[in-house]
């Protein structure tokens, strides 16, 4: 937790974080400076809006006393469009209702250093954000004060800023009047941030700076993009898995009203006409003739199967601890237990849509994406243009979810607008999203533990099978021999103590590409590591509660959320005819206990209740927080209770929502979220609560009928909801 006092956050140089733009901005502009990004003397050679300086993230103060910040996440209901400027608004003393928010365009120097990539996702918006934002704050303060120090021939420590002014004595001047002066200073040698007790926003639970523009219907997504002249193209993708276009016949198609153009893409077949309805029904006029492609014969039978026979092969070493071998063969008081989770769509409310125009400066893209860099590279090549010619401006997204860190429907929206020479917006079907998604994985994953003579935990071993997401979208960062990290989570940190402890991960591919799905292991794993921690309390007689806190004297913020949810839960005196199940976990940096409340009439299940207890370190807007932490709840259930995705012959099953349902109104559970309070720095929330969900269910449907849950969704394993 950063102190009034501190002068470094992290390894990052206070001279050479931050530099300022030249004066001829007409302002000061000061951008940060991460190592590893743009070297800070580049900033110099740009200047004023609407161009953007080559940096992470950066702020504009105008000559008329407008702040401007350019934020690097995109905005997908987590929050960002308030907590970061939040955080610039505290180290600058304004309101943070005073701060214009603009998306920031592609650029290495806005790669996100959590992830590797320009990318929003992982939880990691304010983590990220936590210290850079608040020193590109800190250093804009610091340059006003001394320019105005400097004007008034005044002791720059006695000077102070509130709303948009510096303050000295009874003079003062707005940062307006000064920006130019403070463009113009040398970097400071000792920026200071602020400390937690000089907090006015941070921590406090403030109105979102979004709100205004979704409610009055001017915020622009992505399917809300007009440009003059603009046509709509709707595509035809491959029914199946892989498939490819062999041949087409576009005859009817071309002769239906509106209709001005039929293009092969690179992706399917693009019908372009005056209106979205009537390129979707002249595409659906189309004969087109499939060539299959490597998943024709992929079903989910073949899937699971080619899990299970993986599951008996060895993977990579994750964590290793005492001698698992010799803890095994010792005690023969054993637990075992297998566990599969199914393929999943993110299926966001606002399909995948891209709009593109050419214009005399080169494409510009628009687009509901978490990848500007990825949509950029994507433009490029279907445009033939090199990165300075493709301008991508990211909208608001109607659920992200994972989903938009891949840029598949790109590509075909800049060919048709390269091949009409005007505006188009390609819009996909909620048909085209469901089937042509890029799915959560499946996965196998095999459990082990054995008691020794006292009836203590002696050894645990997790196996984990399952294919790697990011073998495919980033293979630089899994090495050769090395587990992907994304696919182990919520088991590498496995927190109970135990004497030995193996966990391995066996990377099997299914024969279909899958993606990144809200909260990705975590969900895989908290469901497998948490039921099979009730199954050994089970085993060892004791109470599910009891038994994760016999074994979690070394981790205290572990302990602390599970005391939290048990209490406010009332756990263990539920009202009659409830039953009740628990969950723990840790993932973004934060700690998490869940306990679900349930009831069965028959197979008829009721969720009546989650409790859930959180740990997230220093929060900037407990309201947004507490936004999330349901909403992960309420995403977690519903994929918990109903969602798989079925292949047959390389054809997925689900199209829509009637197939593909969410949890409706009446199905939601009374939710409950309780915050600690922490001065630790801040942990991801847009993810967590979504994994504890499932295993919270199933343990409170064995404390209820006895029977173990070891796969998903819970409507196919014989209960209705």
């Amino acid at each position: 937790m950063a102190t009034s006092s501190r002068s470094v956050i992290g390894d990052l140089s206070r001279r050479g974080f931050i530099k300022s733009t030249a004066a001829a901005a007409g302002g000061l502009v000061v951008a940060c400076y991460l190592p590893g990004c743009s070297k800070p003397e580049q900033v110099a050679k740009h200047s004023g809006p609407p161009k953007m300086v080559k940096a992470n993230a950066w702020l504009q103060i105008g000559t008329d006393g407008s702040i401007t910040m350019f934020c690097d996440k995109s905005e997908m209901g987590q929050g960002v469009y308030t907590a970061l400027p939040t955080l610039l608004a505290e180290e600058l003393g304004v309101e943070p209702t005073t701060i214009k928010v603009e998306f920031a365009p592609p650029g290495n120097e806005y790669v996100n250093k959590l992830l590797g990539a320009q990318a929003t996702g992982g939880s990691t918006s304010v983590r990220e954000a936590w210290d850079k934002i608040r020193m590109a704050g800190a250093e804009a303060r610091t340059r006003l004060i001394a320019a105005a120090a400097k004007e008034w021939g005044a002791p720059p420590q006695s000077c102070t800023v509130a709303d948009g002014y510096v303050l000295f004595t009874s003079r003062r001047a707005s940062f307006g009047e000064l920006a130019e002066a403070a463009a113009a200073m040398p970097a400071p040698q000792n920026v200071q941030v602020k400390g937690h007790n000089e907090f006015k926003y941070v921590g406090k639970v403030l109105p979102r700076l979004d709100t205004p523009s979704k409610v009055d219907g001017s915020a622009q997504y992505g399917i809300d993009m007009r440009l003059p002249g603009m046509l709509y193209a709707a595509l035809a993708q491959p029914p199946e898995l892989g498939a490819s276009v062999k041949s087409f016949n576009a005859d009817k198609a071309k002769t239906m009203p509106g209709v001005r153009e039929v293009l092969q893409t690179s992706s399917g077949v693009a019908v372009v006409a005056d209106t979205w309805w009537q390129a979707k029904t002249a595409r659906d006029a189309l004969d087109i003739q499939w060539a299959p492609g490597a998943a024709a014969k992929l079903t989910n039978a073949s899937i699971y199967a080619g899990l299970k026979t993986a599951s008996s092969g060895k993977g990579l070493d994750v964590r290793k601890e005492g001698d698992v071998d010799a803890g095994w063969k010792e005690n023969t008081r054993r637990v075992e237990a297998t566990y599969e989770l199914p393929l999943l769509a993110h299926a966001t409310l606002e399909p995948q849509n891209c709009t593109v125009e050419f214009r005399d400066d080169g494409c510009h893209v628009y687009a509901p994406t978490q990848v500007q860099q990825m949509s950029q590279s994507a433009a490029m090549k279907a445009s033939g243009l090199p990165a300075e010619k493709v301008f991508v401006h990211t909208t608001f997204l109607g659920g992200g979810f994972g989903r938009r860190l891949d840029v598949d429907f790109v590509p075909a929206a800049v060919e048709c607008a390269k091949a009409m020479n005007k505006p188009v917006k390609l819009l996909w079907t909620r048909e085209d999203d469901t089937t042509h998604d890029k799915y959560r994985p499946p996965a196998r994953n095999t459990l082990s533990g054995a008691f020794d003579g006292n009836g203590k935990l002696n050894t645990v071993k997790i196996h984990l099978v399952a294919p790697s997401i990011t073998s495919r979208w980033a293979p630089g960062a899994v090495p050769q021999g090395t587990p992907d990290p994304f696919a182990v989570e919520a088991a590498h940190n496995f927190p109970y103590d135990v004497p030995n402890l193996h966990i391995d991960y066996l990377q099997h591919e299914v024969g279909l590409e899958v993606g990144y799905w809200r909260s990705v292991s975590h969900a895989l794993n908290c469901f497998t590591v948490e039921s099979f921690m009730d199954e050994l309390a089970a085993e060892a007689q004791m109470d599910p509660v009891e038994f994760r806190r016999s074994l979690l004297g070394k981790q205290p913020r572990w302990l602390s959320v599970l005391d939290a949810a048990a209490h406010k839960a009332n756990w263990g005196q539920p009202p009659a005819g409830r039953y009740q199940g628990v969950a723990l976990m840790s993932g973004y940096d934060t700690y998490l206990a869940q306990v679900a409340e349930i009831s069965l009439d028959g197979d008829k299940l009721k969720v009546h209740r989650i409790v859930c207890a959180i740990d997230c370190g220093q929060m900037v807007n407990p309201g947004i927080v507490q936004a999330q932490a349901e909403g992960g709840i309420i995403f977690g259930l519903t994929a918990a209770l109903f969602s798989e995705i079925n292949v047959v012959n390389g054809k997925v099953q689900e199209t829509n929502f009637d197939k593909y349902r969410l949890l409706r109104i009446n199905e939601a559970p009374s939710i409950e979220i309780h915050l600690l309070n922490s001065d630790e720095k801040p942990g991801g929330m847009g993810e967590p609560t979504v994994a504890l969900v499932a295993p919270a269910v199933c343990n409170a449907i064995y404390a209820a009928t006895k029977k173990r849950l070891r796969k998903l969704p819970i409507a196919k394993q014989g209960f209705t909801i």
